[in-house]
């Protein structure tokens, strides 16, 4: 089980709480993480932009879609698209990517005393090993 770090704004943090967000999603122009480097059974940290970690999801399985066409985006939105319970201009801006990356959910958990991890950077995503 590899440990990965995800940064949210407070939105995507509920959603996967709440449980009406079943598939996190990750587009890019470049291959970044967690492109290629998550798996099933990977353990994801949930932290806030600007805040403390305040849970955590269990990984069920990945997609990885490394230069989709506007065909694999339509039909990721129209597959997954309730699961990931995105705005629409979401998928607007995403028109143009080189990598994406589904994730979907498995067991989420919220932490009472949440781990500290020292990231002072601009990454939406950390590997931690």
């Amino acid at each position: 089980m590899i440990k990965h770090l995800a940064i949210f704004d407070k939105d995507g943090v509920q959603a996967i709480i709440s449980g009406r967000r079943k598939v996190e999603s990750r587009f890019s122009k470049i291959k970044l993480p967690p492109f290629s480097q998550i798996a099933k059974g990977d353990l994801v940290f949930m932290k806030k932009r600007g805040e403390k970690v305040v849970g955590h999801f269990l990984v069920d399985h990945v997609i990885f879609f490394d230069h989709p066409t506007r065909e694999d985006l339509d039909w990721l939105k129209k597959k997954f698209g309730k699961e990931m319970a995105l705005p629409l201009d979401f998928w607007r801006a995403r028109e143009k990517v080189n990598f994406a990356t589904l994730i979907f959910i498995g067991s989420v958990g919220k932490f009472l005393v949440p781990p500290q991890f020292a990231k002072k950077d601009l990454r939406g995503w950390v590997v931690l090993g």
